[in-house]
């Protein structure tokens, strides 16, 4: 039974479209070009004239019910109990991608070595992720789902959660 699920808590009015996130991560992580652990997508809703445009920061979920670890034959992918945090042993990968093609966020990438990384939370640093460190518009937070429910609540912001049936870690306000 898992005591507390991390998560992050993403802020799209306060998020300015800088793409810091991504480059911390990138530059922290040493992630080699071609890859993103972390991505910020630019999302175009409704029919013209009412249309509306928003950005959305996005890593690895840490789902509730990960496909990736599922579909792992080599027990490669697995998720730790104490935190919920979705971590891979590279030396047991074997690069198939039933990962990818699992992941209803295409969170899974790989490298030139073939296989597969993914954000962690910064986990070797022992520090909040790198991301969430350097936002400048303080739109990224991580902490546990509880934590990050109760800000958003405090600051009377409107919720939604990514509905999906693997249960993504991510809180999103406005």
């Amino acid at each position: 039974m898992m005591s507390e699920q991390y998560g992050f808590y993403f802020d799209e009015v306060r998020c300015i479209q800088c793409r810091t996130c991504e480059l911390a991560c990138k530059t922290t992580r040493n992630v080699e070009s071609g890859v993103s652990w972390r991505r910020v997508l630019d999302i175009w809703e409704g029919k013209f004239p009412d249309i509306s445009r928003t950005f959305l920061s996005l890593a690895c979920m840490h789902c509730e019910r990960p496909a990736c670890v599922e579909v792992c034959t080599v027990g490669a992918i697995t998720k730790r109990s104490a935190d919920g945090i979705v971590v891979i042993d590279k030396a047991i990968c074997s690069g198939c991608r039933d990962c990818f093609a699992a992941c209803p966020y295409d969170v899974p990438q790989f490298g030139k070595d073939g296989i597969m990384q993914k954000c962690d939370y910064c986990l070797e640093f022992g520090r909040v992720p790198a991301c969430t460190e350097s936002c400048p518009g303080e739109a990224l937070f991580y902490g546990t789902l509880d934590d990050l429910m109760k800000k958003a609540d405090e600051n009377g912001k409107v919720v939604r959660r990514l509905d999906e049936p693997v249960g993504g870690s991510i809180i999103i306000v406005r």
